[in-house]
């Protein structure tokens, strides 16, 4: 009899698990749901390039903005040297957005994030508010001046100082408990290349996962690769501050990519991630354990190109960093960095809501 009621048990348990394999299923079509864009929708500020948004939604029933932003008059290239950590703030998702403070900037020579704050994303796990960011800095021993940074962000990248800062750059976290602050920052960087990346480990991107841990993706170069190429790796913590763990798998390791968003759809039981191509066009991966990743239904998402309310497209000089903001695994926005000649600024694409 308990033998029976034992074997019971265990078909419902897995038929469960069959069910639910079942029943996950990659068929996000988000490109069906975009709208056009209007004035409002445009972050721009005057003085500055922005880029990099993120978008997080306060207790305070508002929407707050993440953002890059460094002075033109350090020229495009003065990203890896001036970016710093802005936030701003709107009624809505998808703007108009005010300036309300600088959160971060490199905090200067003795410290891992000694130059620069770029690539923020916002998150809110916990109680708590995690701002992740990359920096970098010129090593404990070597002497530098402000005029030297300046020179390297005018010179870009084949300034001397320019091929010591890239390999540097790290992803690292800082925590509050308020999106008004303080924001306290860790010692060290957040993690260090290994496995299916090199050199570097930016451009982050996390999610909390139906298991309850943290995948964090990250960029690095490609091993052993011929020539410049970009691989994405997954890191898996039962933490959203440390001790994460780069898996052997890459996330994308047979295209040059940047930039991803990442997020888990609880309705299809997938993972997903948002990507910008040097192929010209934005793409999706997605997943259904976070670790074995693969082109998505709607692998290429869109071209890159903004339609406008007044009718026209935008074809910017470069549409890259996209982000989603996204409430219980439903995407609600789709964000990007855009550069148009002298003008670098943020746009939030609104979209239609899913059926």
């Amino acid at each position: 009899m308990k033998l029976n009621i034992f074997t019971q048990i265990l078909g419902v348990l897995i038929l469960s698990l069959l069910v639910g394999r079942l029943s996950a299923q990659d068929d996000l079509k988000l490109s069906e749901r975009i709208l056009s864009v209007g004035p409002e929708n445009i972050f721009n500020t005057e003085g500055y390039f922005n880029w990099c948004g993120s978008i997080v939604k306060g207790e305070d029933g508002k929407y707050h903005l993440f953002y890059s932003r460094w002075p033109k008059s350090s020229k495009f290239t003065g990203w890896l040297v001036y970016s710093e950590v802005a936030h701003a703030i709107a009624d809505s998702l998808v703007g108009p957005w005010e300036y309300k403070e600088t959160v971060l900037k490199g905090r200067g020579k003795g410290h891992w994030d000694a130059i620069t704050a770029h690539n923020p994303k916002i998150r809110f796990y916990e109680g708590k508010y995690y701002l992740y960011y990359i920096s970098t800095n010129l090593g404990e021993d070597m002497d530098y001046s402000e005029e030297d940074l300046l020179e390297t962000s005018h010179t870009g990248y084949q300034h001397p100082i320019w091929k010591i800062l890239r390999p540097n750059q790290r992803t690292g976290v800082a925590v509050a408990e308020s999106l008004d602050g303080p924001w306290v920052r860790q010692d060290g960087p957040l993690i260090e290349p290994s496995g299916p990346i090199t050199t570097l480990t930016v451009n982050p991107a996390i999610t909390q996962g139906k298991d309850g841990r943290y995948y964090l993706i990250v960029k690095g170069d490609k091993p052993n690769a011929t020539g410049f190429v970009r691989n994405q790796a997954m890191a898996i913590s039962e933490r959203p501050d440390g001790d994460f763990v780069i898996q052997p798998k890459p996330v994308i390791d047979y295209l040059d990519t940047e930039d991803m968003s990442l997020w888990y759809d609880e309705s299809r039981g997938y993972y997903y991630g948002i990507f910008h191509s040097t192929e010209h066009f934005i793409g999706l991966v997605s997943s259904p354990d976070g670790i074995n990743w693969s082109k998505a239904t709607e692998f290429k998402l869109m071209d890159k190109v903004i339609p406008m309310q007044d009718g026209s497209v935008l074809k910017p000089q470069r549409l890259e960093r996209p982000f989603v903001y996204e409430e219980n695994g439903v995407v609600q926005m789709i964000g990007f960095a855009i550069k148009d000649g002298e003008e670098s600024y943020v746009v939030c694409l609104p979209l239609k809501p899913e059926n």
